[in-house]
């Protein structure tokens, strides 16, 4: 590590997704949800989105109330973010010569990236880094989030400020370990001579983007690759994807079919991995943690045990610590 440069004033942009504050928050977050771009694109759709987005966030309104009114009434991602932030500036701060300042930007609620960009302007930094809590790069999450960054930043004087993007850390050596040792955390959890199945869920993503050039399906199934060869586990397991959202193609095989299809292979002892999650929210705390576990246990499934994300653990803001450093040289 190089401790005789001048210490240099880092600025590091948390990105997100967002999540509604309150549950009468929640139509305004899937009309922003929706209005977006990178999500909804087709022929003539500056003029169609606007009002489908309505359409979709009415229609699916009163359901998605009902998940966050299931898990407390809003989404914790902002509060989880947050608590990530801060432990990402207390471990810079111990690096000589960072002086850090963390940010977080949501894309569909507040603080929304607008905001962040207009408040680091107004700032001096040596260095502005833009790191995407999403490991592997899709353009539903990271592209999104750098498209709006872009935007909003094209408005300013941008003479002087040195932007570094982090685009993903699907692969990073840190960001493994992390996940590594959440496994198995989990898997002291059953008790000896358990036949355990793991099952790897992401978040799914239209086929259509895949068939685009997408990376996000390559890099969740190398994310796996090497989570399984640095544990070095022996239980079988499988990579699914959930949250499909509408009647198109999505990517497959879809959590639930997962869970029956090993449920039909004898296995009564089961681990789900959030493996795209790091962040704990509706996805993991709703349509994991209570939907899925309600349909294992009605198939008769003895044992339902779900990873937590990587929140603020110790090794998981390590490897964000690692990667701010690796980007602006301090290695």
């Amino acid at each position: 590590m190089n401790t005789g440069e001048p210490t240099k004033s880092v600025a590091v942009v948390l990105f997100q997704f967002g999540g509604p504050d309150s549950l009468d928050a929640i139509e305004s977050f899937l009309i922003n949800l929706f209005s977006d771009p990178d999500i909804i694109d087709f022929p003539l759709a500056n003029i169609a989105r606007p009002t489908m987005a309505r359409l979709i966030a009415r229609n699916r309104t009163q359901k998605v109330r009902q998940h966050y009114a299931a898990i407390g009434g809003k989404s914790p991602i902002l509060e989880l973010t947050l608590r990530q932030g801060r432990a990402l500036r207390d471990a810079l701060r111990r690096v000589p010569g960072v002086r850090p300042s963390i940010f977080v930007a949501m894309r569909y609620s507040h603080p929304k990236i607008e905001e962040v960009v207009a408040t680091i302007t107004c700032k001096s930094f040596h260095s502005v880094v833009l790191l995407p809590l999403f490991p592997q790069y899709s353009h539903t999450t990271t592209r999104s989030s750098m498209n709006e960054w872009g935007r909003q930043f094209t408005k300013i004087d941008r003479d002087g400020f040195h932007v570094i993007t982090i685009p993903h850390f699907y692969d990073h050596p840190g960001y493994i370990e992390a996940l590594m040792e959440k496994i198995n955390e989990g898997l002291m959890r059953f008790p000896a001579g358990a036949q355990i199945h793991i099952i790897f869920s992401a978040h799914g993503i239209p086929l259509t983007m895949i068939e685009a050039g997408d990376p996000y399906c390559r890099q969740i199934e190398e994310t796996t690759r090497l989570v399984l060869k640095r544990g070095g586990w022996h239980y079988p397991h499988s990579l699914c994807y959930q949250s499909k959202a509408g009647p198109g193609r999505w990517t497959e095989p879809m959590l639930d079919k997962t869970i029956a299809e090993v449920r039909d292979q004898g296995y009564s002892h089961l681990l789900i991995v959030p493996v795209s999650f790091v962040t704990d929210h509706v996805e993991t705390l709703h349509e994991i943690d209570i939907e899925a576990r309600q349909q294992a246990e009605e198939i008769g499934v003895e044992q339902f045990e779900v990873m937590p994300a990587l929140n603020d653990s110790p090794r998981f803001i390590e490897a964000l610590r690692d990667l701010v450093l690796e980007s602006i040289g301090s290695y």
